[in-house]
């Protein structure tokens, strides 16, 4: 009888998983005795670790994406969103569009949807606040900087340029660090190209604890604020945003201020399908995993990534971090235990030896903890692209990447703010008169949203 095995999400877990069971389980494959179905509404994987760089132009977007229906050939791949999952029944639900919907039956399951950005009740966050998870994200920051780079030189509005040239980044993790740096080294290449703009931005980064990349040690931790400091970048540390009402923004400190941009990294939390299922969770929404990666009292569900709660076999009570190196790992003991309950044999535990963390702080500057040896500076840079690069799945991928890091040594970045990307059909609506043309307030708010 044909096994069907649904994996819902295609981000590291989901990704790697399906990849290295079409290797394991190629015969079976091929005679049709195992079907593979993968469910994404994106239908690619993300490689966040290459987002700020993306972001800041040192890597075309489209090379850290990897479309799902290349690499994974001889599963099925299915564009649309689970809704809800019963388990009891062995169903999920698949929303394609709205109002387009059905049950896909499966006999093992595989939820790795990852998480979402972890936002708090703060007046005005929603509004004016944008997340940075997603290459849709980093492009459309990479626009707003830009876009309002151009908009500080050309206005005569003082206020309004200190507005535009004030950049906030909520969260010292790596997304918030590494982004923050990314953009401002792209920044202060642009600034080159605008010789008529004597004011200079104004970075600054909140973080609610007393340090900043807690992966890195604490010691890398004050040697990253000092580094960002040295780059004109103001670290606030027990700092909170109590308010960005009307991009007003309002810290715990006492500051006020006026920001174009506010980026909310500050945390994860699971993606919300994993409260439209019928399996375990404990009490911070995550889905009760075990050691073998199989969900508590349902040997045919397996989960890892950061949708779950695993547990850290070398510290008693802990449980795996949210991050890409657990997620790849994870992935590969989750596939084999998948194959091994396919066979009738035995399951493995996952069991990680522990590597280290790696960050970028910009062009050619970087932090390292690998093995408990500590690097920082050009060395430490090194190392994050190398270990990244190693990382990025298919030798496509890898290519490309490698090709556009060549090229930056001997071409300048490119500062194109492609702000159209946001609202396409603009142009054509005011050609055929379906929209007047936009008013200065309509082009601010536009560039602040």
């Amino acid at each position: 009888m044909r096994k069907r095995i649904l994996i819902v999400g295609g981000g590291y877990v989901g990704l790697y998983t399906a990849l290295r069971l079409q290797r394991k389980l190629r015969g079976p494959l091929k005679r049709g005795e195992v079907e593979i179905t993968v469910v994404d509404p994106h239908g690619y994987m993300t490689y966040q670790p290459f987002l700020p760089e993306a972001a800041a132009g040192n890597l075309e977007p489209r090379h850290v994406i990897v479309p799902l229906r290349r690499v994974l050939r001889q599963c099925k791949i299915i564009n649309g969103h689970v809704t809800s999952i019963a388990h009891a029944r062995r169903t999920a639900t698949v929303e394609i569009a709205a109002g387009e919907a059905w049950p896909v039956d499966y006999d093992l399951l595989v939820l790795a949807v990852g998480s979402v950005s972890r936002t708090l009740p703060i007046p005005g966050l929603a509004e004016h606040g944008i997340g940075f998870k997603t290459i849709e994200e980093s492009i459309q920051l990479r626009n707003q900087v830009l876009g309002l780079l151009d908009r500080a030189a050309s206005t005569r509005d003082e206020e309004e340029r200190r507005r535009c040239l004030t950049f906030v980044f909520v969260g010292g993790g790596f997304a918030g660090v590494e982004a923050l740096a990314e953009l401002q080294d792209m920044a202060h290449d642009y600034l080159k190209w605008l010789p008529e703009m004597e004011a200079r931005p104004r970075w600054v980064l909140v973080e609610a604890t007393d340090h900043i990349l807690p992966e890195v040690g604490a010691e890398l931790g004050v040697y990253t604020v000092e580094q960002l400091r040295r780059q004109e970048i103001e670290v606030l540390l027990d700092t909170r945003l109590n308010s960005a009402v009307g991009g007003r923004i309002e810290l715990s400190d006492g500051q006020v201020f006026e920001a174009g941009t506010l980026v909310w990294t500050a945390g994860v939390k699971p993606n919300p399908l994993v409260n439209a299922t019928d399996l375990p969770k404990d009490d911070k929404g995550r889905l009760k995993a075990n050691a073998t990666l199989t969900l508590e009292g349902h040997p045919d569900a397996f989960t890892a990534g950061d949708n779950a709660a695993v547990p850290d076999l070398t510290t008693e009570g802990a449980f795996t971090a949210p991050n890409a190196q657990h997620a790849v790992r994870q992935a590969k003991c989750l596939a084999d235990n998948v194959v091994a309950t396919l066979r009738g044999e035995e399951l493995k535990p996952y069991k990680h030896a522990y590597v280290g963390s790696v960050a970028s702080l910009g062009l050619y500057r970087g932090v390292a903890q690998l093995y408990g040896v500590k690097v920082r500076g050009l060395p430490a840079w090194f190392i994050h692209r190398t270990y990244h690069l190693t990382r990025l799945p298919t030798l496509n991928r890898k290519a490309r990447v490698l090709t556009d890091w060549t090229f930056a040594l001997f071409f300048r970045r490119q500062f194109v703010a492609l702000g159209s990307m946001r609202d396409p059909y603009r142009e054509f609506d005011i050609a055929t008169g379906r929209r007047d043309q936009p008013s200065a307030a309509d082009t601010r708010a536009r560039a602040s949203s």
